[in-house]
């Protein structure tokens, strides 16, 4: 049964590289890492479940929290051109 998991998240892992590299977008490439780095929280599950090591589920959802704010910083810095704070322009005093 896990090994017929195992089998299809690789085939789906394939299909989204497929669709990161074609995507006419730069959302449709953002959501296939977004959709890879899942994928790739299910394997590790998966296969921590094959070789019978639960602290894989550990390893997996460290994996799953970085994913997630890896996600968000690439969607900002392609919103904003930055990561950090930028220094906002101040209003000139003289033309009041």
């Amino acid at each position: 049964m896990f090994v017929v998991a195992t089998i299809a998240i690789f085939l789906s892992m394939i299909l989204l590289l497929i669709r990161l590299f074609a995507g006419p977008t730069l959302y449709d490439r953002v959501l296939a890492v977004n959709i890879f780095g899942t994928l790739t929280v299910l394997l590790i599950g998966v296969v921590g479940f094959l070789t019978e090591r639960p602290d894989f589920l550990d390893i997996a959802l460290l994996y799953a929290l970085i994913n997630f704010v890896g996600t968000i910083a690439i969607l900002k810095f392609f919103r904003y051109r930055a990561i950090g704070d930028t220094p906002r322009p101040q209003p000139d005093a003289e033309a009041d």
